[in-house]
């Protein structure tokens, strides 16, 4: 039986606090620890790695470094402040502060994830021009420019919240927000349907483009007819890494997806409150499953964690270290 406390018993309006069987609540609290955990500690080596080996700051790699510094602060900001505890206890300016980094890190990585995106459809589609149009200074200003860009739309969606973050909590020691329908479509338009429509088109591309060269590889075909100059293909190593991002957006994409299917259901009140959470660890689940795709597609990244686990990176010239 679930018994009714009081989050704040010494203030009237204080909001009722429902707590459940003891060992079903602690599994959930170490679950949920466990994976808070997982995600801080594998984006900061992701983060690590990147940012000390040289060899490794490669525009595709810049473009994944920014990914992992969203996912860190998803595991070290937002994660621990939606695990279960029955209330909010932080007060109102970081009820305001939880809600616009959560919209702001949700934005990067789609902002990411569409930048990743155009990365490998130049790769594969047009790799005679990569070289020149993808250089490391570009993709540090897209990458600013995604930052700028998610902060100032989380700021317009949440203006009126901002202002007044108490203003749709039904008693003292809850946090939520009810965005009007204006704001939640812009969101989901901007945020979702817009990206995903991006990220399909040019996957798409790259995957026939990817597909007509591995044929072309089998029967060792070196020239187009009917073209008087050598085709510049794209190499191996940039289409396995076009397949393996891939699996990062598509990862991206089914995290993401009962998230936004959510909101709609319950804009259209086709749902109630009581599946809330859910879906946002669905989504804030895809900051730790990122790194493990690294870990498992990226033999660089296995061994850029061995020398940081084992502390060569204090010894001199460890920047220079090759993996690749």
């Amino acid at each position: 039986m679930e018994e009714t406390q009081l989050c704040f018993p010494e203030v009237n309006n204080s909001c009722k606090k429902a707590t459940g069987p003891l060992l079903e609540t602690s599994l959930i609290f170490t679950v949920l620890s466990i994976i808070v955990l997982l995600t801080v500690v594998l984006n900061l080596l992701v983060i690590i790695s990147m940012s000390h080996f040289r060899l490794l700051q490669t525009p595709t790699n810049l473009l994944l470094l920014s990914l992992a510094v969203a996912d860190f602060l998803v595991g070290f900001l937002l994660m621990p402040a939606e695990i279960p505890v029955g209330c909010w206890f932080w007060g109102d300016i970081m009820c305001a502060v939880n809600y616009f980094l959560g919209y702001l890190l949700v934005s990067v990585s789609v902002g990411v994830m569409v930048l990743i995106s155009i990365d490998r459809y130049v790769a594969i589609c047009e790799p005679m021009f990569y070289s020149t149009r993808v250089t490391v200074r570009r993709v540090q200003l897209c990458v600013c420019l995604c930052w700028t860009f998610s902060a100032v739309h989380s700021s317009w969606i949440l203006r009126h919240f901002l202002k007044q973050p108490d203003r749709d909590n039904p008693c003292y020691g809850d946090c939520v927000i009810q965005l009007s329908y204006v704001e939640t479509s812009a969101d989901l338009i901007v945020s979702f349907l817009g990206p995903i429509l991006i990220i399909i088109i040019l996957y798409l591309r790259v995957f026939v483009v990817a597909v007509s060269q591995a044929r072309a590889m089998r029967s060792h075909v070196t020239a187009v007819t009917h073209q008087q100059t050598q085709t510049v293909k794209p190499k191996k190593s940039e289409i396995k890494a076009a397949r393996t991002l891939g699996v990062v957006v598509a990862v991206f994409l089914l995290c993401s997806a009962p998230y936004y299917c959510f909101i709609v259901a319950h804009e259209y009140q086709l749902i109630g409150e009581e599946t809330a959470g859910i879906e946002i660890w669905l989504l804030y689940i895809n900051s730790c499953v990122n790194p493990m795709i690294y870990v498992f597609f990226y033999p660089w990244f296995r061994k850029a964690i061995r020398h940081i686990v084992t502390l060569q990176i204090l010894q001199p010239g460890s920047s220079q270290t090759r993996f690749m």
